[in-house]
């Protein structure tokens, strides 16, 4: 549960971003209108107008992208939790991810056993923070392999690993990978696994990463069991 201090600021934040996002929305419609002026470029000086235009609307889609993504991290405070089967939500995120998962040959295995507890969820905040992290999985095979899916029942926790065989990360990056705004990725936000380490907290829950580089990397989400949250 967030303080009312907390509350307050997410509030101004998205705020801030939703005004932030109607001034590049206007800029990005001049650009657009000053566009259609050079479609037909003549000359290599009007191409070349042209062509900055196109990379200053590139540059205005980047920041309201950026801006969203700020959003989703500053203004999660109270969740709607609810109990829910961890493996069904599972299920749900596969179903969407499945198919982009095949047209890259990324074979997804899942091991869930039959009788698994009840676990208290918001489910549609904890499935961004899935989502969040097989796109990190997916990002890191760009030429296919293997994510693989367990759910086990550990010390009345649910722990759910997501391991990939992909590139793996150095220890360096290891340390650092849950901070907001740190990436290695060309065009990336760095907010999507500070987002999800912030999403599994604020559900009673911890998640941690093991890394090599050529090894693949596993990430690990521990969260209390149903009955361990309401005693």
């Amino acid at each position: 549960m967030l303080s009312d201090s907390d509350i307050e600021l997410a509030e101004l934040a998205g705020a801030f971003i939703h005004e932030l996002k109607n001034h590049i929305s206007t800029l990005n419609l001049n650009l657009q209108i000053l566009a259609e002026e050079f479609e037909e470029a003549q000359n290599p000086r009007e191409r070349r107008v042209l062509d900055r235009i196109q990379r200053l609307q590139g540059e205005c889609s980047r920041m309201v992208d950026v801006s969203n993504d700020f959003n989703r991290f500053a203004r999660l405070v109270n969740l709607n939790s609810r109990p829910e089967r961890i493996d069904k939500i599972l299920g749900e995120v596969l179903d969407f991810f499945g198919p982009t998962a095949r047209a890259n040959n990324i074979e997804v295995r899942t091991f869930f056993p039959s009788d698994l507890p009840l676990v208290r969820l918001d489910s549609e905040v904890f499935k961004q923070a899935i989502l969040n992290l097989f796109l990190n999985a997916f990002q890191a095979l760009p030429i296919g392999g293997e994510i693989t899916i367990q759910v086990n029942i550990e010390q009345n926790h649910c722990v759910l690993r997501i391991i990939d065989t992909g590139h793996g990360m150095p220890p360096e990056v290891v340390s650092r990978v849950f901070k907001p705004y740190y990436t290695t990725k060309p065009g990336g936000s760095g907010l999507g696994l500070a987002t999800t380490k912030k999403i599994i907290e604020a559900h009673g829950g911890s998640i941690g990463v093991e890394s090599e580089p050529k090894r693949g990397t596993c990430f690990t989400i521990s969260l209390p069991l149903l009955n361990e949250v309401t005693g």
